[in-house]
């Protein structure tokens, strides 16, 4: 019996094979993965987590894939926390499952007048990819909002950490540098403000990135992390790399910090790319870019 079969028979959710990885990334590369698993619970989660370690199956959580680049093969199963999507707003205080909507929940409690969530309206990420990346954009992100995250830990203990063991700083989190730990859910608080001001700021933002990100386009948002007052973008415009393609994969002319995929890009073509402008820029500049996006061995 293969992998599939004995994981479908855990019950512990739908299972897949085969998948193709384009439906579950945001880049959109043609690739395949072993299979993939939605967990209904955490008690099923546990029990996943149980069997591929003791069957010493590769694995990776996902979220929506927007920070993710597989090559043609991932020879592993792939967990998607899809239905926890727990959602509960109360007065200023919203408590959020790891696979609810980033975008969804920033337009939601926008409209309900709260405010510290517009800086998402704009970024396709579940949640649990948010915390664990510390999200932002508009010079706020996840840790100015995040009051405390559920976590299943790998000794697969349910635990609730704070703001502060978070370790919340630019781009980055304590799950970040311990990947062993899973994001279940989050406690969010926002502050009270005007409806109309609130919606008219994601109004205008909406406009400000259809001008100058490459939205019609596979991507994965920006590549790079700003370094120190600079920005990534204009140091890959400033080594000549703006439009620089390379099989499909392309560094977009609208927005330099954003590759996209033009041209049926594979994912060794996009990490190529990033690898020889971090590789330039460092040559060049004697800048070093920190890379925002993952590469899944």
């Amino acid at each position: 019996m293969d992998i599939i079969e004995k994981l479908r028979k855990l019950e512990c959710g739908s299972v897949i094979s085969n998948i193709n990885l384009k439906d579950y990334t945001t880049y959109q590369i043609e690739g395949n993965a072993k299979g993939i698993i939605f967990p209904n619970s955490v008690e099923d989660l546990k029990k996943i987590l149980l069997f591929l370690k003791e069957n010493k199956v590769k694995y990776k959580i996902i979220g929506n894939g927007s920070n993710l680049i597989f090559d043609n093969y991932y020879d592993g199963i792939l967990i998607k926390l899809d239905s926890f999507h727990r959602l509960e707003i109360d007065d200023n205080k919203i408590i959020v499952g790891a696979g609810y909507s980033l975008m969804k929940l920033a337009l939601k409690a926008s409209r309900m007048g709260l405010t510290g969530l517009e800086f998402a309206t704009g970024i396709p990420g579940s949640i649990g990819g948010a915390v664990f990346m510390n999200a932002g954009a508009y010079k706020s992100d996840m840790g100015y909002i995040v009051k405390n995250v559920t976590v299943l830990t790998p000794t697969l203990e349910i635990k609730t950490m704070s703001n502060k063991e978070m370790n919340f700083h630019y781009r980055t989190s304590f799950l970040q540098k311990n990947p062993t730990y899973i994001c279940l859910e989050a406690e969010l608080i926002l502050q009270k403000g005007n409806r109309e001001a609130i919606m008219e700021v994601i109004k205008d933002r909406k406009k400000r990135r259809l001008e100058s990100q490459p939205l019609e386009y596979p991507s994965a948002g920006s590549v790079f992390r700003n370094p120190p007052d600079n920005f990534a973008g204009k140091l890959v415009e400033e080594i000549g790399y703006k439009g620089k393609n390379i099989g499909g994969a392309e560094v977009s002319t609208k927005h330099a910090n954003f590759i996209i995929n033009k041209d049926k890009a594979s994912g060794e073509n996009i990490k190529k790319l990033i690898l020889e402008i971090q590789k330039e820029v460092k040559d060049k500049l004697e800048i070093e870019l920190l890379i925002e996006q993952e590469f899944v061995e």
